[in-house]
């Protein structure tokens, strides 16, 4: 894949590079891809946890549903162990 940039942005690429310790620009530019893939990710999973939050009837959380609920997984991690 070849990309045409204007002087301006590869110029600023350069600086980076140099600035932040990339050893070429391709590494640059993975990083910069790597950081959006998190970054859509994130706001997926943001989403779906929301999505979550939103549905089904709504319970009042306390110490004791987590105690319940660490206990609930802790018997399926047990039960799912050869």
């Amino acid at each position: 894949m070849n990309i045409s940039l204007p002087e301006q942005m590869r110029a600023f690429i350069e600086e980076q590079v140099k600035q932040k310790g990339y050893s070429t620009a391709s590494e640059y530019i993975h990083h910069l891809i790597r950081q959006e893939q998190e970054n859509v990710e994130s706001k997926r999973l943001e989403t779906l946890l929301l999505e979550g939050l939103d549905s089904g009837d709504q319970i009042e959380i306390s110490e004791e549903w987590w105690e319940n609920k660490r206990e609930d997984l802790m018997q399926r991690l047990r039960q799912e162990r050869p």
